[in-house]
């Protein structure tokens, strides 16, 4: 099975951001997370950077939100040429609605999941997605340990999308590194988001393969 890697620009280097994602040009998928200091306590993109970012990247924009109020917004980011916007069940009133909405824009649509939100009462609207999140550490900093006792979810959710032929992509988000993906992987998972494994330390192209290599042969 192709894995993807998503790496995380909230462990680049913000004063470069060009450059930055220049250096995970073998990834899938830039993944940007966009906080509002309310959802989460961190404060970091809006909706001009994303443009820019989406003019100069050499991938795919995979938006993240962890934003209060997302019917309000998260069409401006597909307006602003973000491949995927994925926002937070915890913070949708209608996320039905907003899913047909992106879908209309012509972006992908994503659900997102905190550690502590079930995904059973939202299992209808595992039909209609192109992505679904599971976060693997709370929400709102990077650098975070991957939390194991979110694999049984991560069960529950491949379960469900195996058993109704359903073929969105399974993302996890947080502690990514070459120890944890294999684990998550053998649990169904296929779309990795990758910070500080990617950017923390040496070239992050060859961290990118070292991720890959890891999701087909354990620990490299």
């Amino acid at each position: 099975m192709h894995i993807r890697i998503h790496p995380s620009i909230l462990s680049a280097d913000f004063v470069n951001l060009e450059s930055e994602v220049g250096r995970i040009a073998t990834a899938d998928a830039v993944h940007v997370d966009v906080m509002d200091n309310h959802f989460v306590p961190a404060l970091t993109f809006g909706p001009q950077m994303v443009k820019r970012l989406a003019e100069v990247s050499p991938i795919p924009l995979d938006v993240h939100l962890m934003i209060e109020r997302a019917e309000e917004s998260a069409c401006v980011y597909a307006d602003m040429g973000a491949q995927s916007v994925t926002f937070h069940v915890e913070a949708a009133t209608d996320p039905a609605a907003l899913v047909e909405a992106l879908h209309d824009r012509g972006a992908q649509a994503g659900l997102a999941f905190k550690p502590g939100t079930p995904i059973e009462p939202y299992l209808d609207l595992l039909h209609t997605v192109d992505m679904v999140l599971l976060m693997t550490v709370e929400p709102g900093a990077g650098g975070q340990a991957f939390m194991p006792e979110m694999l049984p979810k991560l069960d529950t959710l491949v379960s469900y999308l195996q058993e109704h032929h359903l073929t969105p992509l399974v993302q996890v988000d947080g502690g990514i590194t070459a120890g944890t993906l294999p684990t998550a992987f053998a649990h169904g998972a296929n779309t990795f988001v990758a910070g500080s494994s990617v950017y923390g330390h040496g070239d992050p192209e060859t961290n990118i393969h070292t991720l890959r290599i890891a999701a087909t042969k354990g620990h490299p």
